[in-house]
């Protein structure tokens, strides 16, 4: 099967094992009561939401988050089965459809939820968490405005199923970032007790993120959201996980530069003295960045580094290989992950390309297959 693949011209390598490893160790680090609410959206932070999805469910984790309503009618068609929760905003008009695909929604805000019970004329209520806004200042009903919250609760057409916030800095380990959490977590935990306390049953809850795991606090809610730890990608030290996803392509050309010449668009690198040039089957179009032109930025080939050169294109891109012997059309190049005892980490590129490694990943595109390993 892999082999397959590697007649392709790009694509992205899934070490399920590493993702079930992952889940272990954010296992580790949660309570008994607690289970893992798997983030899959923007196609698994473009991990491949199904491949990711139907691992999940065979080692026994059975609830989700998505962004879209397509994106949870997308697991759906592929039989994922367990909760899937919509985290973000879903036309109204749309909620045959989510109750149809047995999904659940977030309810965004008080005029969210006057406009879903104007538009739900079906017998069966539509499934709702009620988002919470404790500082991040996103969406969400304000933790202290209770009153609109009981109404919601009092909607015929709503059935509220949970309850939940976004931490804002959970990422953050100095003393006002952890201050901050701190505050949004005291603030949801306040505002379920005053509903409990009216009477209500608002199902489960949930705040922590995956850097959230590690805040400090005294509470235990029902489900941890983890997403990128899923794919082991953190930059807390003594946390260790395995990189999920690899990203390889290959040799298609290669061709000598004399001194001089230049390569590329733009005529933005030239070649300092005779240099052997590879182009590689990978481009902007693949989701690479395109603004890691020029930067040192390396490769692996044949377990050695290599550096791109000339601005990469849409399709393709150049890496100098002068000081490597034996290379040739077909040669596979890793952007991302390892080859022998090196390795490229999505963190690197992230810094270089001056953005996050959430970017990185969930911006490589649809055209890269996905095969698991």
């Amino acid at each position: 099967m892999q082999e397959d693949y590697e007649e392709g011209r790009a694509w992205i390598e899934i070490n399920l094992d590493n993702l079930e490893y992952n889940v272990e160790q954010i296992k580790k680090q949660i309570s008994d009561k607690t289970k893992i609410m798997a983030v899959v959206k923007a196609n698994a932070y473009g991990h491949g939401d199904i491949l990711i999805a139907k691992k999940l469910n065979e080692i026994g984790i059975n609830d989700f988050a998505v962004a879209t309503l397509e994106e949870g009618i997308h697991l759906r068609e592929n039989n994922i089965k367990g909760n899937i929760l919509i985290l973000g905003y879903t036309s109204p008009k749309e909620i045959k459809k989510i109750i149809e695909n047995d999904l659940i929604q977030a309810l965004v805000d008080e005029e969210y939820s006057k406009q879903i019970q104007k538009e739900n004329y079906t017998k069966t209520p539509l499934k709702v968490h009620i988002k919470i806004n404790t500082g991040m200042n996103r969406i969400g009903f304000s933790s202290k405005d209770i009153t609109a919250l009981e109404k919601v609760f009092q909607i015929p057409e709503l059935q509220v199923t949970g309850m939940f916030s976004h931490l804002a800095v959970a990422d953050d380990e100095n003393e006002e970032s952890k201050k901050f959490t701190s505050q949004q977590m005291k603030e949801l935990q306040e505002c379920i007790e005053t509903l409990k306390q009216k009477g209500y049953d608002i199902g489960k809850v949930h705040i922590q993120s995956s850097y959230g795991i590690f805040a400090e606090n005294h509470y235990s809610y029902d489900y941890v959201r983890t997403g990128i730890f899923l794919y082991g990608i953190t930059e807390k030290e003594d946390f260790y996980l395995k990189p999920v996803l690899s990203l390889k392509a290959k040799v298609e050309s290669i061709h000598m530069v004399q001194k001089g010449e230049t390569v590329g668009y733009g005529r933005s690198y030239t070649a300092q003295k005779e240099e052997k040039i590879a182009a590689v089957s990978i481009g902007y179009a693949d989701g690479y960045p395109r603004g890691l032109s020029n930067q040192g930025t390396k490769v692996l080939i044949h377990g050695e580094y290599a550096e791109i050169v000339g601005k990469i294109c849409m399709d393709q891109l150049m890496i100098n290989v002068s000081n490597l012997k034996d290379i040739k059309v077909g040669d596979i190049v890793t952007f991302i992950g390892k080859d022998n005892d090196k390795e490229i980490h999505v963190n690197e590129l992230a810094q270089k390309a001056g953005t996050i490694s959430y970017e990185i990943l969930a911006r490589l595109g649809q055209r890269l297959p996905r095969i698991a390993k």
